[in-house]
């Protein structure tokens, strides 16, 4: 069988397998190849005696510093008959195996499918499976973005699981990190012109500078290896501001052009969805038109100002969505900032999108994310801030607009349980260095050492982890009820799902709101005072901080 590697400008390159060392031979391109058979592996560079996994490995059974292993695509795929789905009238679930069970394994969330299929979501959208450093983690720190983390299962056990999902009708989202390195185990640049300079997460890749063709194919056949192999129904793209690319054609214009095109050889709709601090409209316009021609982005504006509505926090990046129609604004045109002044920013930011030719199903809405969640200085939810009756409010908004709606795991039953910031380094001084520099972050926001958790112990992971249990209590269990009924009454009624923006209209009187759909209204009372309103009309109210709307008021009366 053959190995290669890319390795370009090293006077030798020499391959170790199943424990005997062999020479390789340099070809054309900074190739190197041999023929050798076995299956545990890895490369020497030069004269340097450290062993380097493969930067496209597909396995790492003992972890991102072991030897890579050569492994088979070939499994026993049930699902021939899936087509697909369109991201056009879905609603997502966002998760991350590690903490989505308390055994945090592809196979344990396998078992919790069917409440996704209960609860009447369309896809699930999954935090990075890549290899990185360490047993528990978020996902964003992967340095070997082609093998999939053990603990969590390998890729047989992250194949069973998309089985699985297909076997039910959701489609999988996979959530991609191609705009930096984590910091432990990146040993890409020992190879070849990988890297260019850092951004604030760590080593960002060269797409643009020489030797560049090479680290864009690396970054496109990943991509396209999940696609294809993973049987994988679309990309969240990670931070994308953060990839840095001169090139006159953007490698995420080329990257969705290989897409489209695998879309066509595949017969199944393919998504690429990106997430963006930019409030550039040109990332989910058509390539036609000038675009990159993404299928949708995340919408963190919405959040902000949904955010900012239910729970009144105003401080930091929140403070411009705090205006009097600022949730109005926002809803009615995607982007708050839209060529805009940006207190956070100190400037102006975004650009305004066109309604008429671009539709709201493109971009992803939602009051929870991992992001939002995970970020805050104790990891707390929404639920530990406001009433049910106010949480359920927001996702009848969500639920009723234009745009692709988001649940983040645990919310349809305003679960308890925080979900904070962990990993896993086993490096002592980079682990102290983590725990140290999360710590001084939000203590230069007035948090105390003792009430940001260690982002090192175990027991964070343990209390990030969802207590399913909760489901048997009635206020937890109204609540997932309530979720139903919303998407059940978003399928219903077509107009609820309409993506036509330049047919949204969105009434703010105070704490008021009122989304005109079509023939349909949809009135959030948050409020001290009863609202009164005609029939054809569905009437969603905060009464009380232990009351949730019953899902029986959610009928539409003609």
């Amino acid at each position: 069988m053959t190995f290669s590697v890319w390795a370009p400008g090293h006077e030798r390159v020499r391959i170790q397998v199943d424990g005997v060392t062999h020479a390789m031979t340099a070809a054309d391109g900074g190739w190197w190849h041999t023929e050798v058979s076995g299956d545990s592996y890895c490369f020497f560079v030069d004269d340097d005696e450290t062993p380097l996994p493969d930067p496209r490995s597909l396995r790492q059974p003992a972890g991102v510093f072991g030897p890579s292993q050569r492994y088979s695509h070939d499994f026993a795929w049930t699902d021939s008959g899936w087509a697909g789905r369109v991201l056009a009238g879905g609603v997502l679930y966002e998760l991350h195996i590690g903490t989505f069970t308390a055994e945090g394994t592809f196979d344990a969330a396998i078992s919790r499918l069917d409440h996704l299929v209960s609860l009447g979501v369309d896809f699930v959208e999954v935090m990075p499976v890549n290899s990185f450093d360490g047993v528990a983690g978020w996902g964003y720190d992967g340095v070997l973005w082609g093998a999939v983390h053990e603990p969590y299962g390998g890729p047989d056990g992250f194949k069973r699981f998309v089985d699985a999902a297909h076997a039910r009708g959701l489609g999988v989202i996979l959530d991609v990190v191609y705009n930096h390195m984590g910091p432990s185990g990146a040993f890409l640049d020992r190879f070849g012109p990988y890297f260019a300079g850092q951004n604030i997460w760590g080593p960002a890749l060269n797409v643009y500078g020489p030797g560049s063709d090479e680290v864009r194919r690396y970054v496109i056949d990943n991509a396209l290896g999940w696609l294809r192999d993973f049987h994988v129904d679309a990309l969240r793209l990670d931070a994308i501001h953060a990839i840095v690319d001169h090139r006159a054609k953007h490698i995420l214009e080329e990257l969705a052009e290989e897409v489209d095109a695998l879309s066509a050889g595949l017969r199944r709709p393919l998504t690429l969805i990106a997430e963006s601090d930019l409030n550039d409209p040109r990332h989910v316009t058509g390539r036609e038109s000038g675009g990159y021609g993404l299928g949708a982005q995340w919408c963190d504006d919405i959040h902000h100002a949904l955010h900012v509505f239910l729970t009144g926090e105003e401080q930091g990046y929140y403070k411009d969505f705090a205006a009097p129609q600022a949730l109005k604004t926002t809803l009615e045109n995607a982007f708050f900032h839209a060529g805009t002044w940006s207190s956070f920013r100190e400037r102006t930011h975004g650009r305004s999108i066109d309604k008429a030719h671009t539709p709201g199903h493109r971009f992803v809405a939602f009051l929870q994310n991992h992001d939002q969640i995970g970020n805050r200085a104790a990891g707390d939810r929404m639920s530990a801030t406001v009433s049910p009756g106010v949480l359920a409010c927001g996702a009848a908004i969500l639920m009723c607009t234009p745009y692709t709606p988001m649940i983040f795991m645990g919310e349809e039953w305003a679960a308890s349980t925080p979900w904070q910031f962990f990993a896993s380094f086993p490096d002592p001084d980079l682990a102290n260095a983590v725990r140290t520099g999360r710590r001084r972050e939000f203590a230069e926001h007035g948090w105390g050492e003792s009430e940001v958790p260690d982002p090192m112990d175990p027991a964070t992971v343990q209390n990030s982890t969802v207590d399913w249990s909760e489901l048997d209590d009635a206020k937890h269990r109204e609540m997932f009820t309530t979720y139903q009924a919303l998407i059940r009454l978003r399928r219903t009624y077509p107009e609820l799902a309409d993506p036509r923006l330049d047919r949204f209209k969105v009434d703010q009187d105070g704490r008021v709101v009122t989304l005109h759909r079509g023939s349909i209204k949809v009135v959030c009372n948050l409020g001290s005072t009863e609202v009164q309103r005609p029939a054809g009309e569905i009437l969603l109210a905060s009464p009380g901080v232990d009351v949730v709307i019953p899902p029986e008021s959610f009928a539409v009366v003609r």
